[in-house]
């Protein structure tokens, strides 16, 4: 931080989104799916510090970094279905049977930290830093009163877990080493929670003290949805992979100096409303005002009105508004909400002074001021209704009132957002189906999947014990779920499923099917059960617009099974409510929901995770048969002192693509298609396509990862001129998948390019989506324009990220990608620079070096972040 920094700073009214300032979270959070390549890339590089002569146990995260295993959890058995469901990590699938009674595994486990299992749990493990959950203004260990109450675990629960410990155990392992290995990492095994859920309950301080330095708790990660913990009074958001790395290795984020948009709530909801549906109003006016990129600060009479749950639920959502940040500061329902969890008084105390000091702590009063914002807006609670979201993006917003007349609109509608097409004489077809020896009727609007999930709801006591009285009403009225519908309850973490027994509401919730599954997002990434044969058929038969219905962040169409094409999110009452009804083609005014018939805490984790056995080595032994976790080849040709800048000569064009790129064409993390590179790979390594699994799961496999780069079926290269994973390779001609094109330039020693129009990168922040290509021998893109943070993961892996002049691009200067592209980079390589790129056809022409800042020059000339930290440690 440089003394320019805190000028552009105080000077905000005027610098606003014209300059970058550093920004040094406090702590990282990953998630499995991302975590794994992050240390997978700190194991290979102990492997090249001990190369260039280094001591490799120096090699170590400098920031305090929590790795929670949430996104693995698939949910194989459910109350409401008993699958023979394909295993994808390999060996014979787990035959269901008779699921027995929900029944109490008690965990009794002492917690020597601070409670709301705050503090620091001893897992016995070594290399594990002391101190790492521990108090930061006061340690006062006391016993975790979690630990001493059974916790309800349902064999599906048990079931669930099982399979996925077994389906993800080298990468299990691999974690388990890296907590062992590695200061400042603690990973928070399978089955504790959701990342966002465990953050809040556990890991999150509000007032950091290091070095009898007190400063405020900040958090960046790999996930949208780390900005749950904004409404603690936490500054947190998602960055990307490469990003996040530089910040475990004490770098900071570079940061633009954002717009903040201050929130005016006014009013009080009523009765009627819940969290979720201020969510959705809020939601839906933010997005209508404009706030993509900016920070938005709540303030007003309004905040005094929601709870901490409350606001936690609001600040979740902002990614879905596009606002970068949704903070509330701290006040006094924070505190009080702090003193509930299990903060001591004298922690709290310390924390008000020191916040109300720094002028960090919002008073309420009328008299206090408001800070001056970039932009005001104001909402009255007064005039949000319940509503839900859908069908097909969360910000459009539905009363439920109106879900009725919507939904038939919706049918009547093009295709589009809100439309499916369906003409008017098939609008009130119905498919009969034979399920568990009864008949049903399935129809436009029928409820097929029912998800009471994710960490945007299920951390909110409200929501949930609701949902739980209704069940409770509705089993007391003799009411039901339709047993083909697929039901599932994931709740954030253990404290949820503690409340929902101790309150007695739990039974209710499993006798219509909600049964518990586990502790994960399941549902919410699309880890869903399959639907049954009979529900297919009858969906493809009539071809119906069936419907999900989930308490989740994000319902994109396909998201939750390719087949339900209506997905719609709601609070969970109102998923109870429409899984009776059996449709979301109700209007609930009107029409009878239905007819009568005749361990908690995170660093103990559970038996499975302290039985799992790990290495102790302080060199992670890569096993060559490994196809999850592999010695990435970032490092190959690592040399001590980085090499001057060499030109780029005769490169070919791997790929010509146009417009919005995204990061999910670079690297998918769906499925692995059976046709794919990667299917041959895993295949020839000796696996079936059941086990396969995902790319997401296999990040930590560079070979995999590689093959899989611009693997998406929905690429469009103009070599190709139709949606393929192909490319065509020069000068003969051949068309190829884009890994053996790649992989037969590399054998010619021909350096390739990569052609591409506007916002290139655009989407998810992915870290591989710059490493697949920097594998395949990708030396520059060149392109109209790219995403931020894909431009800066490009640099971080030592890709140049080249841009056309204004108002040129590929088409207006005649190139066709055939030809070949030769440039030379000057000794003094500075920001912005303009180079010049000759082609194989005489043409010269002017590009930009998109580099933005000296230090970004700095990781390109080392070959990118992880060279460039590694010679720094050797």
């Amino acid at each position: 931080m440089k003394e320019q920094d805190v000028m552009n700073i105080l000077d905000w009214k005027t610098k606003q989104r014209n300059v970058e300032v550093p920004f040094f979270p406090a702590r990282v959070l990953l998630q499995d799916f991302t975590g794994i390549p992050a240390m997978v890339d700190f194991a290979a590089m102990r492997e090249a510090v001990k190369v260039l002569g280094g001591d490799p146990r120096k090699v170590h995260p400098a920031r305090p970094t929590d790795l929670t295993v949430d996104h693995s959890l698939q949910i194989d058995f459910s109350k409401c279905a008993i699958q023979n469901a394909p295993n994808p990590g390999g060996g014979e699938p787990q035959k269901a049977g008779k699921l027995s009674p929900l029944k109490a595994q008690p965990k009794k486990a002492p917690c020597r930290g601070q409670t709301a299992c705050r503090g620091s749990c001893d897992s016995g493990e070594p290399g594990r830093s002391s101190g790492k959950f521990s108090s930061q203004i006061e340690n006062t260990p006391i016993l975790c009163p979690f630990h001493l109450q059974p916790v309800p675990e349902p064999e599906t629960v048990l079931k669930n877990q099982e399979v996925e410990f077994g389906r993800n155990r080298e990468r299990l392992q691999f974690f388990k080493w890296s907590s062992r290995v590695f200061k400042n990492v603690a990973v928070i095994p399978p089955g504790t929670g959701m990342a966002h859920q465990v953050n809040l309950e556990y890991l999150s301080r509000v007032v950091f003290e290091e070095k009898d330095l007190l400063f405020p708790d900040s958090v960046v990660g790999t996930d949208s949805h780390i900005t749950m913990v904004n409404g603690l009074g936490i500054l947190g958001w998602g960055v990307g992979g490469i990003e996040t790395e530089a910040v475990m290795l004490g770098l900071p984020v570079s940061l633009t100096l954002p717009e903040v948009v201050g929130c005016e709530l006014t009013g009080s909801s009523n009765p009627f409303v819940t969290s979720i549906d201020v969510v959705l109003g809020i939601t839906k006016h933010l997005r209508q005002v404009g706030v993509a990129g900016k920070f938005v600060e709540f303030f007003g009479s309004g905040v005094s009105q929601l709870s901490i749950v409350d606001r936690t639920t609001i600040a979740n959502m902002c990614p879905e508004y596009g606002a970068t940040l949704s903070f509330f500061p701290v006040d006094n329902v924070t505190l009080k909400h702090l003193e509930h969890t299990g903060f001591d008084k004298a922690k709290l105390e310390s924390m008000e002074t020191y916040l109300k000091a720094v002028k960090l702590f919002r008073n309420d009063q009328k008299n206090s001021g408001e800070p001056e914002y970039s932009q005001v807006i104001q909402i009255n609670l007064n005039s949000i209704v319940p509503s839900v979201s859908g069908p097909k993006r969360p910000q459009d917003r539905v009363a439920v009132a109106d879900m009725k007349r919507d939904f038939q609109a919706c049918l009547n509608e093009k295709v589009g957002f809100k439309g499916f097409q369906i003409a008017a004489e098939k609008q009130n077809d119905t498919v009969c189906i034979q399920y568990e020896g009864s008949e049903f009727r399935l129809c436009h609007g029928s409820v097929v999947v029912a998800a009471v999930i994710s960490c945007t709801n299920n951390c909110n006591p409200s929501v949930m014990l609701a949902a739980g009285l209704l069940a409770k009403k509705a089993v007391d009225a003799g009411l039901r779920v339709n047993p083909y519908i697929r039901t599932s309850l994931s709740p954030g973490s253990g404290m949820v499923t503690h409340y929902l027994s101790s309150s007695g509401v739990l039974p209710y919730l499993s006798k219509l099917g909600f049964e518990i599954v586990g502790y994960g997002c399941s549902t919410c990434v699309g880890n869903t059960a399959p639907l049954s044969e009979a529900v297919l058929n009858a969906i493809k038969q009539g071809d119906l617009v069936t419907c999900g219905v989930l308490s989740g962040n994000r319902h994109f169409e396909g998201r939750l099974c390719d087949c339900v094409r209506a997905n719609y999110l709601a609070s969970p009452p109102l998923v109870v409510a429409y899984a009776i009804a059996g449709t979301v083609n109700i209007d609930f005014q009107t029409e009878p929901l239905g007819n009568l018939i005749m361990q908690l805490f995170i660093s103990v984790g559970d038996k499975r995770w302290n039985c799992l056995e790990a290495p102790d080595s302080t060199l992670f032994p890569w096993d060559s048969k490994s196809t999850y976790i592999r010695c990435p080849s970032f490092f190959d040709k690592l040399t001590k002192e980085p090499a001057a800048l060499q030109p780029i000569e005769n490169a070919h064009v791997l790929l010509y693509l146009g417009d919005s790129v995204t990061t999910d064409h670079i690297s998918p993390a769906g499925s692995i298609a059976r046709s794919s590179s990667a299917a041959k790979y895993l295949t020839h390594r000796g696996l079936t396509p059941r086990e396969f699994n995902s790319y997401g799961a296999r990040r930590g496999n560079d070979a995999v990862m590689t093959r899989g780069t611009f693997a998406n079926i929905k690429l469009f290269n103009k070599f190709i001129g139709k949606p393929a994973p192909k490319t065509v390779h020069f000068p003969s001609g051949q068309t190829l998948d884009v890994f053996e094109a790649a992989e037969l330039y590399q054998k010619e020693g021909v350096p390739l390019i990569i052609l591409a129009g506007k916002k290139y990168g655009s989407g998810n922040s992915r870290d591989w989506a710059a490493k697949g290509p920097y594998l395949l021998g990708v030396k520059a893109v060149l392109a109209e324009s790219y995403e931020k943070i894909h431009k800066d993961h490009l640099i971080g892996v030592g890709i140049a990220p080249l841009q056309f002049l204004p108002g040129e691009n590929a088409d207006s200067l005649g190139l066709s990608g055939r030809e070949t592209f030769s440039l030379t980079f000057p000794e003094e390589l500075s920001p912005g620079v303009t180079l010049n790129i000759k082609t194989s056809t005489g043409k010269v022409f002017g590009v930009i070096a998109s580099f933005e800042n000296d230090v970004e020059v700095t990781l390109y000339k080392h070959g990118g972040l992880l060279n460039f930290v590694a010679r720094k440690f050797s």
